[in-house]
């Protein structure tokens, strides 16, 4: 591959989105790192890249806000070029809860992340990618969850009900941008290894519902890496609209 081709994985500071971001520079990605807090975190991945020899920014964008996520892609224009491939990996749970205790408050802050932003990110690669606008098409892919499929009751239905509509989301813009050369799927992790279930207030999560995993473990980011970087190669290039289930038999 080319060493000119650009892409943004947003929360990529640590778990999958970092597991992503190393992988693609190891596949000749230029990389934009994106964090929201965890700075130290984002900083280590792209020293960690250019360790390798590959290219790799840091740019901190919360894509809960708007005009943060269009600045990150303006960053990301000036200092890597013109994005090819955008992997909408941000995402935010909560403490676990069942649906009755649940604020309205709490929902709209996991929407506004999850479905909001992730929405808004694809925006601005659309604008980017499509030829209409200058552009070369190019991969979009949404890390969804095996929770929309499953529901998390609970746990937590509302990150469930944000991944539900990540996943029509993908299928949806997928129809219509397929004919501007953008390709949009999604990858959906089962129990991971990351420090998110700490969010949800139980970091052994994984090891407690290993027992219920066909495969009797729980998966590592590198794996759910492998697939979200072949949804952006050019071996999908037939492949839109469509899901990958990183999550051992579930």
């Amino acid at each position: 591959m080319s060493q000119d081709k650009v892409m943004i994985v947003t929360g990529a500071s640590r778990g999958i989105g970092a597991a992503v971001a190393r992988l693609a520079a190891q596949r000749g990605y230029a990389v934009c790192v994106n964090y929201r807090q965890r700075r130290d975190a984002a900083d280590e991945v792209v020293r960690a890249i250019r360790g390798e020899g590959g290219r790799a920014i840091a740019v901190g964008a919360d894509v809960a806000d708007e005009a943060q996520i269009v600045q990150l892609f303006q960053a990301v224009d000036r200092e890597l070029g013109r994005v090819d491939a955008l992997v909408n990996n941000a995402g935010v749970l909560d403490t676990q809860m069942r649906v009755e205790d649940m604020d309205a408050a709490r929902v709209s802050r996991i929407l506004v992340t999850n479905v909001v932003g992730a929405l808004v990110c694809c925006r601005e690669a659309v604008r980017r990618m499509a030829p209409r606008h200058g552009g070369r098409g190019g991969a979009i892919v949404n890390v969804s969850s095996m929770a929309a499929r499953l529901g998390s009751p609970g746990e937590y239905v509302d990150y469930a009900a944000s991944k539900g509509a990540l996943d029509t989301l993908t299928i949806g813009l997928s129809k219509e941008v397929a004919g501007d050369g953008i390709r949009v799927n999604a990858v959906r992790p089962g129990a991971i290894y990351t420090e998110m279930h700490a969010s949800g207030g139980e970091p052994g999560r994984v090891d407690r519902v290993a027992g219920s995993i066909p495969m009797q473990r729980g998966g590592t980011a590198q794996e759910v890496a492998a697939a979200v970087l072949w949804f952006a190669s050019d071996e999908a290039s037939y492949t839109t609209g469509s899901f990958i289930d990183v999550s051992g038999g579930r």
